[in-house]
């Protein structure tokens, strides 16, 4: 009761219970890696080996300044207009 409480969880007196045995089994289980010695286990960063895949940057032409703009709901001096997003008048 005292952890919901401290935690601001609104449960129901049920739920308590439940989740009060949960937590319990959860302490016990941390308990027991505790309790193990891992002296000689290296530390782990990632499960599994990764890789870095790179590719070749290859230079394409990009859209059509014009055509764009143009499929836009608004636009002003060459670029997309949208609106204030702070409440602020342009």
């Amino acid at each position: 009761m005292k952890v919901a409480k401290l935690a601001r969880l609104d449960l129901a007196p049920d739920a308590i219970e439940r989740t009060t045995a949960q937590l319990a089994g959860m302490l016990e289980h941390f308990a027991d890696i505790d309790a193990l010695d891992l002296d000689t286990v290296q530390p782990m960063t990632q499960p599994y080996p990764l890789q870095n895949v790179f590719r070749d940057d290859v230079v394409v032409n990009g859209l059509d300044r014009d055509e764009v703009l143009a499929a836009a709901p608004a636009s002003e001096d060459g670029r997309f207009r949208v609106p204030p997003i702070l409440g602020l008048d342009s």
